[in-house]
């Protein structure tokens, strides 16, 4: 295996993990499957903002293990979830980093959804 890069977050692509401060509900096939208060909203250069959400928050039986892997130069090692909801399985719907690099520690713990799987609502409040 050869080395992979390691890049940290720079002025030409910053990376930024915030509390959300707002409450987050996440449905997949109309069902709720995660509600939180304690959401991490992460930048990323022009990307899209992303919700994390600690894994606690997800209800139980909603993930399962997909043999999913892949790797952000920025971020680590990503795994993978299937979500179970609406009476079906969405593949893949689900991302974490188990160990994150030190730049984005704050999202270990949590699990980000991918906005064309799953209904990420974030409350205006």
């Amino acid at each position: 295996m050869t080395d992979r890069p390691i890049h940290e977050p720079s002025p030409s692509h910053p990376i930024t993990v915030v509390p959300t401060g707002r409450h987050v509900v996440v449905r997949v096939n109309g069902d709720v499957v995660a509600e939180t208060d304690a959401a991490l909203t992460l930048q990323e250069a022009s990307y899209p903002a992303v919700q994390y959400i600690p894994i606690g928050d997800v209800l139980p039986g909603r993930l399962s293990p997909s043999d999913t892997a892949t790797y952000c130069p920025f971020k680590g090692d990503a795994g993978y979830f299937d979500v179970t909801a609406g009476g079906s399985t969405v593949t893949d719907a689900v991302w974490t980093y188990r160990e994150p690099y030190p730049a984005v520690a704050q999202i270990a713990g949590h699990v980000a959804f991918y906005p064309d799987k799953a209904d990420v609502s974030v409350d205006d409040g």
